[in-house]
């Protein structure tokens, strides 16, 4: 399910995705504090309010969004690790960041629960936010 999950984000189908998991489907991004502003943005919900917009957004300012998996670790409780890199070539603004047509490729580590009936019940992600700005060009200074 998770692999599939991998290659529906690599074709940009976020219906695929979001029918993937859960109604009730928890989504949580890393939240990072904007340094100075003492701002945290947060991408806790649940996949179908947060996370599908956060997905579209992404596709929408990244169009040659990718993402390459390294490895998949799945143990018999439904917990599934993978580590991949997700960039692109930013089109359109994303979050505080204008668009300059910077590139940014960067690690990720995604956390999944699938359940009883094989479908993503929660989905955790983190990254270096401050190594995607610093690609992008994006720096912010109070």
């Amino acid at each position: 399910m998770v692999a599939a999950f991998f290659e529906a984000y690599s074709r940009h189908d976020v219906e695929t995705m979001t029918e993937m998991c859960t109604d009730n489907a928890d989504f949580s991004y890393v939240p990072y504090e904007v340094w100075g502003k003492q701002r945290v943005l947060r991408g806790d919900g649940k996949v179908r309010t947060v996370g599908k917009v956060i997905w579209s957004g992404l596709i929408n300012s990244f169009p040659d969004l990718f993402n390459v998996v390294h490895s998949i670790d799945a143990n018999d409780k439904g917990d599934v690790v993978v580590m991949c890199d997700i960039g692109g070539t930013q089109q359109s603004p994303w979050g505080f960041a204008a668009p300059k047509g910077g590139r940014f490729s960067e690690p990720h580590l995604f956390i999944f629960h699938v359940d009883e009936n094989g479908l993503i019940d929660k989905i955790k992600a983190y990254w270096n936010g401050a190594g995607i700005n610093r690609q992008l060009g994006h720096l912010e200074v109070d």
